[in-house]
């Protein structure tokens, strides 16, 4: 199971934050300092925390402000949520339901008091008592005229053990447990004085069935799904593993309690695991005596020790050599080696890296960011191997201490674990952000302490600080790609690049039409703004073309002198030319119209199937402009986005196919 949705509150700086949606694979959150950011995760963590970290306390997790709360009994810790989240089912999971709920969702949330309770979304409500009682005493009813007791028998009619069954109910009770269990009997014992033929009541013998049984079904669905959900581990400070560590007296702390977990000790013994050896295994190796040279089977058996501890750190030295690789891309003309090796030495585990010459030194001796990038795969590796595999990675400011530029590399990495491990992270770093990662950014601000941290889908906020990372990383990825693509597409803004590229990913997997992989996407922000962009890369030699919407933005941006003499007309694309049925003032939206009605329903909500059947030629964002309150055409966009990450160009209807390719075909021709 993954998360979709998540809502923390009562949790420290955080009031209320507000639901907000997670991605299936990685989900971004960006802010200033003293935002909150590192609170929030940490609340998640709460969620299905790993064992040994600090339950909930109000004293000190309740917001400050608002303790009197708690000390005058006006909030009860018992009932005071502090972080829900509604989970999407995988295939294996929607295995454990019954029929007639495989289609659910599982939400679960921890209270105040470190209680927990959960429940499914999307099934039928557990029914209550009020629900069926009158179709069983109809039932009751029918059997009753079809009953004769056995000659000078003296039992119930079954109206009679019908009453007494239900006798103390009360209208609100579910019927779950033994009321269930006492009923399913009733009904056993009446149906064989149900008239076969009379299709009314045995219909209504069915639907009773399958009424009374909805509640232990659900009961039995959330105790399965629970045991399932994934420990949510918080890498708040990546531990450092020691480059010298003595395995007697890790031993000891480990036997006796006292590991110093806030500094060395919790990466040390995140290595020993990854190893395969306790601290004790390997401290009995470095001080075992030498085996009797005249009795072989000692000999053997103490050989075979040394091989496998040797087997086993070079098996590691292997992985982690290649891992951190992969993001340090050591330059090893200058030296800049990165192979890790991993010595046992009598009482001490040495951790050491191999320079070109084959020289080794000390960790402790090579930067700041490669000792964190040693240590994050370390304990990362270690975890998921054992009781965390699969479970949520929660990174607070991964990477500080990289370089930016390999910064970029481990964005890589974070995409990769996010594969198999869904991730949350908070960031401060553009270079952590990439320009087509925009879609899994949260915003998390705090205008005031009274309002508290808020998190954000859409990309607003009210403080510029926390957009900061998201302007930097899109300046960042424009000045990369201005001067150095020489094919460039200007689009009026970021929801028309994701629409460009999502569609273009998907008519080139299909194998319908390939946009030219050379062309750069560059959003410009608004219609107005083409132009700039536009002249900017003309006068840079490089070859230009612009797709504008056909609305009066659009318009007024295409007359302009000096876009068709930068860039001609066969340089100017405009929406409208490429629908297959005409819409006034045609946007891009217009080009996606059914998949994006469709999208808008299914996704966020949002209905407006009934109009847009009727006002065909109405633009679609002017639809959900004048019928969804709080429309966003970034919600919307984004959205899109992830529906296109689970379909493929043949979901698309054969209009919205045909106009897309046409367009495509007109983007690579214009800028051939």
């Amino acid at each position: 199971m993954r998360i979709k949705k998540i809502h923390v509150k009562n949790y420290r700086s955080i009031i209320d934050g507000e639901e907000f949606e997670i991605d299936k694979n990685k989900t971004i959150l960006v802010g200033p300092n003293e935002a909150g950011k590192t609170a929030l995760l940490q609340a998640i963590q709460h969620l299905n925390p790993p064992s040994g970290v600090k339950p909930l306390s109000a004293l000190r997790d309740y917001p400050r402000s608002r303790y009197s709360k708690i000390t005058t009994g006006e909030v009860d810790p018992a009932e005071t949520k502090v972080v829900e989240a509604e989970f999407e089912l995988d295939d294996d999971d929607r295995a454990l339901l019954p029929e007639g709920m495989k289609s659910a969702s599982y939400v679960l949330w921890r209270n105040l008091d470190n209680s927990t309770g959960h429940r499914l979304v999307g099934v039928p409500a557990k029914t209550k008592y009020s629900d069926i009682e009158k179709d069983l005493l109809r039932l009751a009813a029918h059997v009753d005229g079809r009953y004769s007791p056995a000659e000078g028998a003296a039992e119930s009619k079954p109206s009679d053990k019908l009453k007494a069954t239900t006798a103390g109910w009360h209208a609100w009770n579910i019927i779950e447990g033994d009321k269930a269990k006492a009923l399913s009997d009733w009904l056993e014992a009446a149906l064989p004085l149900i008239d076969e033929d009379n299709e009314k009541e045995e219909a209504r013998y069915d639907s009773l069935k399958a009424a009374i049984s909805i509640g232990d079904a659900r009961n039995a669905a959330v105790r399965a799904l629970r045991e399932r959900v994934p420990v949510f581990v918080l890498f708040s400070n990546y531990f450092r593993v020691r480059p010298l560590i003595h395995l007697k007296q890790l031993a000891a702390r480990i036997a006796n309690g006292t590991l110093d977990e806030e500094r060395f000790d919790y990466g040390n013994v995140c290595l020993l695991n990854l190893l395969g050896f306790t601290a004790a295994e390997l401290s009995e190796m470095g001080t075992a005596p030498d085996p009797d040279a005249n009795n072989p089977d000692a000999m053997e058996t103490y050989r075979e020790k040394l091989d496998k501890r040797q087997y086993q750190l070079n098996a590691a030295e292997v992985s982690l050599t290649r891992e951190i690789r992969s993001v340090w891309n050591p330059d090893e003309s200058k030296g800049e080696a990165a192979k890790l090796r991993l010595r046992a030495d009598g009482q001490y585990l040495k951790v050491t890296v191999e320079d070109d010459l084959g020289v080794e030194v000390e960790l402790d001796q090579r930067s700041e960011g490669f000792q964190w990038l040693v240590s994050f795969f370390v304990v990362f590796f270690a975890e998921a191997e054992g009781d965390h595999k699969n479970a949520v990675l929660l990174l607070d400011e991964p990477g500080m201490s990289l370089h930016a530029l390999k910064q970029r590399e481990f964005r890589k990495t974070v995409s990769r674990l996010a594969a198999d491990n869904q991730t949350i992270y908070s960031t401060h770093s553009p270079f952590l952000v990439g320009p087509d990662e925009l879609d899994l950014v949260r915003v998390v601000e705090m205008a005031n302490r009274e309002t508290g941290t808020k998190v954000h889908t859409s990309v607003t906020a009210n403080d510029p600080a926390a957009l900061l990372p998201l302007q930097e990383a899109l300046g960042y990825d424009l000045a990369q790609s201005l001067f150095t693509q020489k094919q460039n597409l200007v689009l009026e803004g970021l929801t028309d690049y994701w629409y460009v590229d999502a569609v273009a990913a998907l008519l080139r997997d299909s194998g319908d039409v390939n946009l030219n992989e050379k062309i750069a996407l560059v959003p410009s922000n608004t219609a107005s703004k083409v132009v700039y962009f536009a002249t900017i890369l003309h006068a840079q030699g490089l070859k230009v073309a612009a797709l504008l919407d056909s609305d009066s933005a659009g318009d007024q941006a295409a007359k302009q002198d000096t876009l068709v003499h930068t860039l001609g007309n066969k340089g100017i694309l405009r929406t409208k030319d490429f629908l297959g049925s005409p819409v006034n003032a045609a946007e891009i939206e217009d080009m996606l119209r059914e998949t994006l009605i469709f999208v808008a329903k299914s996704d966020c909500g949002w209905d407006v199937t009934a109009v847009a059947a009727k006002q065909k030629d109405r633009p679609l964002v002017n639809i959900f402009n004048s019928e969804i309150k709080d429309f966003s055409k970034y919600r919307l966009a984004k959205a899109f986005v992830r529906w296109s990450r689970d379909h493929s160009a043949k979901d698309l209807t054969s209009d919205e196919r045909k106009q897309w390719v046409k367009l495509i075909q007109a983007i690579n021709s214009a800028l051939k």
